[in-house]
């Protein structure tokens, strides 16, 4: 041994340099994320800017009314986005003259309109603006077809943005124009549907993310009864939203990914929740370890080595099932696996650097944090017993007193459950019932349809030889719901006939027949009677494509319905390998992942009977089977995940079934607030005015409630205990055999060495 081995000087030396090594590194991290949260704060504040809500353009390019799309194009010199502008009286009779006179008046002055660059309306327009009579007389149909082509010239290559634009200069100029004729005008019709759902979407940016955060703090102080510690978490949670945002943007400014609004206010919900998750996660244990540790630093070090195996497998599972939805040919959904999958790394990240550097950063006065209920050392074999057991413990020995009848009683209730899912109502939604409230674009609608013949403005469109054409429009119009068909001549569907006998535009042999609709094309309705003349023409003409946005809607509801047979069977496999990676065995993860597809079953079970008897709402758009699938068994194997790596940990000392009691006991606490948090923070999804993020606000939220209090706690731990070791097979070998129930239960739970 060398002198300077033995040297007091030395030894005192060692663990200064261990400290000053330790502020560098828990300032590096602070100052790396500080960087992440300014820039990142930027790209989150105008993420929205690359927002892309155009259902037609998440369409795989093999969809029929993609196709259609394609060659209807080629018969006419543009493409428009109409807003329709419907007037009628203040006191709902007849128009006067005066009244007309002041409506055409109107009309006239749109494109005289200002827009934020400066530019007139007119510079987007395609053809002038003019008022027409509806046949009663009493109502004004104002037509303003936005030009998407010279949009994208003069404005950017941005249509949303130029169509928003329109509809609210002209929804601002109509009170001062027509007040005084004794008028009212709504703005509805392709345009004025784009237009509020952007602006339903605007409050992801603010209101969504202040309502989550808000909720998830008063969680933390309750849970943590500490006026200090929940920022630490609070603030974890906003830097990984920073830092993936700061990923996300230029990815789809980019081209690279499509994000849409539903999936930003997903993205944002996801993050703060598995952010507070894992964070909860590792404050727990690293409390546990300042029991049996002196120094912070000590403590943390053990604990982020126990925690990161189940955080970095909650993760990864995580990140596997949501990757699946690359499967889709939605773009929509196809898009959202991978910027969720960014939301989760970015949250795991947070929650091992971030976090820890904030739990350090006071050096041995860190424990402070903590205040009031700070954590004492308590010096080896000194650890007092406490007489009281807790809530967790208590539940513990129930459930491993009588688990065969606590396992079967809650797996039969959940079952029940799941016998509603067939009267959920997933076919998908019209236009009109995605939003939640009163919007001008829905009550315009319908007071558009009371005066007009609304299936004009967005005909169905049916590309077909020219041979055909006649058998085509005959077979269209024998469809119940057609008004009309007839081929397209240079002239709008349903418009006045010419004064001539007009000939049909050819292309390549081909020619557009445009099938007028008896309801307006945004409707549910005219998705089913988009089905009829898709199966009526067919059978005339094979090769005849059939679009229109009626068509889109029903490609998107029937490709959503595809996808749930597709990635439903890989969400299951992948999330089985990896659990069978993390506990080293095959029945655990198979029990457990019965366990969470039943779960999935009674929270779909329970959301149609909310859905029909209790909130009465139209339906649910056809995606929501697929993304409730994905979150709850994605993001419901979490808290299987905690409390089966800390049963694994406690088994190999002490046999399953005792390793199932101090698991269940040690875990209760930290799971529940963490299943809490997360049902919270997607509840907040609720604020923004949309049926879809209503739905799945509720379904994610009920679904990690019974994954908390129900699966977690009682299913689980009860089916384990019943089996006992042979749940680690093929390698129940590294797991002692258990030992008699009475003698396991002698020693009190959480005492394992961590």
């Amino acid at each position: 041994m060398t002198t300077s081995e033995t040297d007091p000087q030395h030894r005192a030396g060692e663990p200064r340099r261990r400290g000053l090594l330790r502020g560098v590194l828990v300032g590096l991290a602070l100052l790396v994320w500080l960087a992440f949260g300014a820039f990142g704060g930027m790209a989150q504040g105008t993420l929205s800017q690359v927002q892309e809500n155009d259902a037609a353009a998440f369409l795989p390019e093999s969809a029929e009314s993609t196709r259609a799309a394609e060659l209807a194009r080629e018969f006419t010199e543009s493409e428009t986005l109409p807003a329709l502008v419907v007037v009628t009286s203040d006191d709902g009779g007849a128009l006067t003259e005066e009244q007309i006179g002041a409506g055409q008046a109107f009309a006239e002055e749109i494109g005289a309109l200002e827009l934020p660059d400066g530019s007139e309306v007119s510079s987007v327009l395609e053809g002038s603006v003019v008022a027409v009579p509806s046949e009663d007389g009493e109502a004004l149909l104002i037509p303003v077809p936005i030009d998407a082509a010279q949009a994208d010239v003069l404005l950017g290559d941005d249509e949303e943005r130029v169509t928003v634009a329109v509809v609210e200069a002209i929804r601002d100029q109509a009170p001062d124009t027509l007040t005084d004729a004794g008028l009212t005008a709504w703005v509805t019709g392709p345009a004025g549907f784009v237009a509020d759902l952007v602006s339903a979407f605007g409050g992801i940016d603010g209101i969504l993310l202040a309502v989550a955060l808000v909720v998830v703090l008063v969680i933390l102080v309750i849970v943590y009864r500490s006026p200090l510690l929940p920022f630490a978490v609070i603030l974890t949670s906003v830097f990984a939203l920073c830092l993936a945002a700061l990923v996300v943007k230029p990815l789809a400014g980019n081209g690279v990914l499509q994000l849409n609004g539903q999936s930003q206010g997903i993205l944002s919900i996801l993050v703060i929740g598995a952010a507070t998750d894992y964070a909860l996660l590792l404050v727990a244990r690293y409390r546990e370890e300042l029991a049996r540790h002196r120094h912070p630093a000590a403590a943390m070090r053990v604990a982020w080595r126990a925690s990161l195996e189940p955080i970095a497998a909650s993760a990864g599972t995580v990140i596997a099932g949501l990757l699946c939805l690359m499967l889709s040919d939605l773009g929509s959904n196809a898009s959202l696996g991978p910027v969720a999958a960014i939301g989760i790394v970015a949250s795991f990240l947070a929650a091992l650097t971030l976090l820890p550097a904030i739990l350090l950063v006071a050096g041995r006065r860190s424990r402070g944090i903590f205040w009031p209920r700070v954590p004492r050392f308590v010096e080896a074999g000194h650890q007092a017993d406490d007489a009281k057991l807790g809530l967790w413990e208590r539940v513990a020995n129930g459930v491993t007193r009588h688990p065969r009848r606590v396992w079967v009683i809650t797996a039969l209730g959940l079952v029940a459950l799941a016998a509603f899912v067939p009267t959920l109502r997933a076919e998908g939604t019209g236009e009109a019932d995605v939003f939640r409230g009163e919007v001008e674009a829905v009550v315009g609608e319908e007071v558009l349809s009371e005066h007009f013949d609304v299936g004009q403005v967005e005909p169905i469109q049916v590309v077909v030889a020219e041979g055909s054409a006649d058998a085509v429009v005959a077979a269209a119009e024998g469809v119940d719901g057609v008004a009309s068909a007839a081929v397209y001549t240079g002239e709008s569907a349903g418009g006045p006939p010419s004064d001539e006998p007009q000939e049909p535009v050819v292309v390549d042999g081909h020619v557009l027949v445009q099938v007028v609709t008896e309801v307006s094309a945004e409707s549910q309705e005219a998705t089913g009677i988009a089905q009829d003349v898709r199966d009526a023409v067919h059978g005339v003409d094979a090769d005849a494509l059939v679009g229109g946005a009626a068509a889109e809607r029903l490609d998107t509801q029937l490709t959503a319905r595809q996808d749930l047979v597709t990635i439903i069977p890989v969400v299951l496999l992948v999330i089985f390998v990896m659990l069978v990676l993390l506990l080293r065995a095959v029945l655990a993860p198979l029990l457990l992942l019965v366990a969470n597809v039943l779960s999935f079953g009674a929270t779909m079970g329970l959301a149609a009977l909310v859905f029909n008897h209790v909130l009465d709402l139209p339906g649910a758009d056809a995606t929501v089977p697929l993304y409730g699938f994905v979150f709850l068994v994605a993001l419901g194997i979490d808290y299987s995940i905690f409390l089966m790596t800390r049963v694994r940990e406690e088994s190999v000392q002490h046999g399953t079934r005792e390793g199932v009691r101090r698991g269940l006991a040690v875990t209760g606490g930290v799971i529940t607030s963490a299943g809490l948090v997360l049902a919270a923070t997607f509840s907040a999804l609720a604020v923004i005015p949309l049926l879809f993020l209503l739905q799945i606000a509720f379904i994610v939220a009920a679904g990690v409630l019974i994954d908390t209090f129900i699966v977690r706690s009682l299913l689980v731990p009860g089916l384990v205990h019943d089996v006992g070791r042979p749940v680690w097979w093929p390698w129940a070998r590294r797991v002692p055999h258990d030992e008699r129930r009475n003698a396991a239960q002698a020693a009190p739970a959480g005492t394992a060495k961590s």
